[in-house]
């Protein structure tokens, strides 16, 4: 069986974003990028299932530009077997993106496609969906524990009300939350070893797709600074600021 996974480039979660002058969008000039951390635990998860016997191959798939080849060997390097860059220059948004992941699926014929349950950039948590709905396959999102079966995953999803258990037939879509797994760190000799495995260079228009983005961003602003916290002496003084200064209670 081979298992799909997605890896997205994104701002590293550690670098305070900064917003262009013009408001046109997010400064990354000289601005440390990884994949994003949602998509580093699925290629975790998948690992772990090649390590335990349950798949053969593990393919790690990313759409954007050139520079997204550096993410594709960092997840080589986690223990992938190989990788696919869809190479654009266009900001594919999430539809866009979901009907690549469809083209490679119907190319490679995964038994498994794992990918973040959202990209930490946009928040959208859209793309497994799309995937699922496009492919006509079974999904289960928000997975925090995922059992490989011969025809079947049974995968423990977090919902509001706390988990929800569910049986999904293969193949299918999983998208991975925190507590799936913990990522592992590349050694050394694996990131030397990545080097050396192969990268599939696609366009969308090799797989006939037209990733022209729908919503077009008008103004990035950052948000709005908050005032400094003050300290009360008495319950009495933080009432009174409540009603008179805050406007909170009456």
């Amino acid at each position: 069986m081979k298992v799909l996974v997605t890896a997205k480039r994104v701002v590293d979660y550690n670098v305070s974003i900064r917003v262009l002058s013009d408001n046109s969008g997010v400064d990354l000039n000289n601005v440390k990028m990884s994949v994003n951390p949602f998509d580093e635990i699925a290629i975790e998860e998948a690992v772990r299932l090649k390590e335990a016997g349950k798949v053969e191959e593990v393919i790690v798939l990313s759409i954007g530009t050139s520079a997204s080849q550096e993410q594709i060997r960092t997840c080589l390097a986690l223990g992938a077997d190989r990788g696919i860059l869809i190479e654009t220059d266009v900001e594919v948004q999430p539809l866009a993106i979901a009907k690549c992941i469809k083209a490679i699926i119907d190319k490679e014929q995964p038994g498994l496609i794992i990918t973040g349950k959202q990209a930490i950039d946009g928040d959208n948590s859209q793309t497994g969906q799309m995937v699922a709905a496009l492919a006509g396959l079974a999904q289960a999102t928000f997975a925090s524990k995922i059992e490989l079966n011969e025809d079947t995953a049974t995968v423990t999803r977090e919902i509001d009300g706390g988990l929800e258990v569910i049986t999904v037939k293969l193949p299918a879509v999983v998208t991975t939350d925190l507590r799936l797994n913990e990522p592992r760190y590349a050694s050394l000799p694996n990131i030397m070893k990545a080097k050396k495995k192969p990268v599939e260079v696609l366009t969308p228009e090799d797989l006939g797709i037209d990733v022209t983005p729908r919503v077009k961003t008008l103004k990035v602003t950052p948000p709005a600074e908050r005032k400094a916290g003050i300290i009360v002496e008495t319950v009495e003084t933080l009432v009174d600021k409540l009603k008179n200064e805050a406007k909170v209670i009456s």
